[in-house]
């Protein structure tokens, strides 16, 4: 591990004052400091944020939706009574992002704002793995590769399995600058947080020098919405997803009045598909439906050359999730 500097911030204030373009931030820390231990990222400042109460914390209103602080762990979330009585899909899907000791300490900011899991940028090859102006990853091992959105030199899928869950529920994102003018908070669509970088030196988060998150907002649920979240796994205990499809259904009785489908570790961003909510509307949900949604979230994918398979494994999940959703089921991993 580099050397670097440590930093004890007591005030959501005197973060940006801390943060370099060099810095990070530390919360949970079991993704950056495995990170900093391979010699993947040195940053030449830690600000460590773990005090900063405020950012803590879930509050639910029945008029306002539910409010998790950045800095709330994924087993609070897990075990949290209101949420898993109005949004259990979200509680599922905080217990199966992560085995129980790192639950107990990976925060959902640190989720949303973790890096990918490729090999080669874990081998710190770089975000896009080029040389010489060629992909190392187009050209070689790229079974785990993105098949969607995958056209510019970003292969590498988005990891957490969190965002789609929260993307389909319709979740925004909180961001705090002391450099911002008025309150310093702006406020954007969790979808939008996740950007594909196009050339080296861009990262896949918008977060701009000195920013840090500190909440994610969850719109109220209605009485009609139908929600679950489903992973394609190698092993069936804990394990990085190969496929993931997180569904929500609003029903007219038994016919689906609207519908948004989010596919995970298929993309370089959580992958809305607007194809499989439009094959979905206005229809009741049963085998052909949902396999029709699925084929239309996959029409567009081109995987590369040794991952063809996740094409198979992305219309199970989405097909499986949306069948699952419909009988009122939250979650499920094969």
């Amino acid at each position: 591990m580099q050397p670097f500097e440590y930093a004890n911030a007591t005030k959501k204030e005197q973060v940006a004052t801390l943060l370099t373009e060099q810095s990070a931030i530390l919360a949970g820390g079991t993704d950056l400091l495995a990170l900093m231990k391979d010699d993947v990222v040195a940053p030449n400042r830690l600000v460590n944020i773990k005090q900063l109460d405020p950012l803590r914390g879930i509050a639910y209103q029945p008029g306002n939706g539910l409010r998790l602080g950045a800095l709330t762990t994924l087993a609070e979330i897990a075990d949290d009574a209101t949420v898993r009585q109005h949004y259990p899909v979200l509680a599922e899907a905080a217990i199966e992002a992560a085995s129980p000791q790192i639950r107990n300490l990976a925060t959902l900011g640190g989720n949303m704002c973790q890096r990918p899991r490729d090999w080669y940028f874990r081998n710190g090859m770089g975000l896009l793995a080029m040389k010489d102006g060629k992909s190392l990853i187009r050209e070689g091992d790229n079974r785990y590769a993105a098949i969607l959105g995958n056209d510019g030199p970003a292969l590498f899928v988005s990891p957490s399995t969190m965002a789609p869950v929260l993307i389909a529920l319709g979740a925004k994102i909180r961001i705090y600058s002391a450099k911002a003018s008025g309150t310093g908070v702006r406020e954007l669509a969790l979808e939008k947080f996740f950007v594909t970088p196009t050339k080296d030196g861009e990262r896949e988060h918008d977060l701009k020098p000195g920013e840090m998150v500190i909440e994610l907002i969850v719109p109220p649920p209605s009485k009609s919405l139908k929600a679950s979240s489903y992973e394609v796994r190698q092993r069936a205990v804990f394990d990085w997803p190969l496929a993931h499809a997180a569904v929500a259904l609003e029903m007219d009785g038994n016919t689906v009045k609207s519908a948004r489908i989010v596919l995970g570790q298929v993309a370089p961003v959580p992958w809305i598909s607007s194809e499989a909510a439009a094959a979905l509307v206005g229809k009741q949900v049963n085998n052909d439906t949902a396999m029709a949604a699925a084929n239309a979230a996959l029409a567009k994918a081109t995987p590369l050359s040794h991952n063809k398979y996740k094409v198979t494994l992305a219309k199970a999940a989405v097909k499986r999730a949306v069948i699952n959703a419909a009988a009122g089921r939250v979650g499920g991993v094969a």
